[in-house]
């Protein structure tokens, strides 16, 4: 398969425009992209460079930029290259402002301010890396989610992702020879939630683990029946408990996470007051 340019625009930090392309492309197999990632494209100078590259290097131009001037001469200079530009949010801005009867505020980086909600964000973010891997129990009932489970099931990578989308995670691994604080088992607030996986993959991740780390794999850490055994404890300690267990075995950390706020979401719904304030049985 031919290779092909995609260029990004973006007069802000480009992280919306990269998840967009990154799930479009997930929809295709075998596709040789160079990406061309421009971030923070606000002015006319700026863009004349870009430009050039973009003449050197044809290809798809996705965008974001708010400012009319700007969009109009990349827009003007991929007519003349016969290149196709593609705003990727003009139509959900359009139905927006169709169903809020007002214009948008054309505010390049408006999802970035430093408002309440990215404070909270960061606040979230600091609070997730004192709390992982079991370190300060004891803050535990601060926390919107806790994650528990054996090694190597992605607690960490899911908690930080989790984190960044302004929840306040901590993480506690199961481990058969070491009981968890037993405050652990009488959290009010947070959700606490069983990550699990298959044990032959389990086996797997940390077998390359510990090699990658030059050190033996010849150790009960990668042994099948421990192995074995560590997920059916870590299994039965969330049914004991009643904590919904995720199978980590074919998700990514953001699947993991997506489910990881349904059942977050699904139990402030069951937790709200009825219409006649009275509480949900």
């Amino acid at each position: 398969m031919p290779r092909f340019h995609l260029h990004l625009l973006s007069d802000s930090t480009g992280e919306t425009l990269e998840m967009i392309a990154k799930a479009a492309l997930a929809q295709f197999d075998d596709s040789d992209v160079l990406r061309h990632f421009w971030p923070m494209v606000r002015s006319q100078q700026h863009l004349d460079r870009i430009l050039g590259e973009i003449a050197d290097n044809p290809g798809l131009v996705l965008f974001t930029l708010v400012n009319n001037q700007t969009r109009e001469s990349l827009e003007e200079k991929c007519r003349a290259l016969a290149l196709p530009a593609v705003d990727v949010l003009d139509v959900v801005t359009d139905a927006l402002e169709d169903l809020l009867g007002q214009e948008a505020k054309g505010r390049p980086g408006r999802q970035h301010q430093l408002d309440d909600a990215y404070f909270a964000r960061v606040d979230a973010i600091q609070f997730t890396i004192a709390h992982d891997d079991g370190v300060a129990w004891e803050d535990w009932e601060e926390a919107d989610i806790v994650l528990a489970g054996v090694s190597r099931t992605s607690k960490t990578p899911t908690s930080i992702y989790l984190a960044n989308r302004g929840y306040k995670v901590a993480n506690i691994p199961i481990v058969v020879e070491s009981p968890p604080p037993a405050s652990l088992f009488g959290l009010r607030h947070p959700l606490v939630v069983g990550l699990t996986t298959a044990p032959e993959r389990l086996v797997q991740v940390r077998r390359n683990r510990l090699l990658s780390l030059s050190q033996s794999p010849d150790t009960d850490y990668v042994d099948s029946d421990r192995v074995s055994e560590e997920v059916k404890y870590a299994r039965r300690l969330s049914a004991d408990n009643g904590w919904p267990v995720i199978d980590v075995t074919r998700r990514s950390i953001e699947e993991t996470a997506a489910a990881v706020i349904n059942l977050f979401n699904e139990r402030r719904t069951s937790r709200k007051p009825s219409p006649d304030g009275a509480k949900p049985i």
